[in-house]
């Protein structure tokens, strides 16, 4: 047998990567903006929950992230 050292292959290439996590990294921003602003008394009522950055625009960044996400996994780095 020869003694020739196997490079190891990988599914992705280092810009899917890297897109992969940009993608990432805006669902979790998305989900943090979601978060937070309970009520310590549940007789209370508090607008906050229904805020503009709760209803419209976390829910908008988890789903540009994820197709960020996809657009990573189908990119072929092989294309021209």
């Amino acid at each position: 047998m020869k003694n020739s050292e196997h490079k190891p292959d990988f599914l992705f290439e280092k810009l899917n990567y890297k897109i992969l996590l940009a993608g990432i990294g805006v669902i979790m921003l998305g989900f943090i903006l979601m978060s937070g602003g309970g009520s310590d008394n549940p007789n209370v009522w508090k607008e906050d929950i229904f805020s503009f950055r709760r209803i419209r625009l976390a829910p908008t960044l988890v789903l540009i992230g994820f197709g960020i996400t996809i657009y990573a996994i189908f990119k072929n780095p092989n294309k021209k």
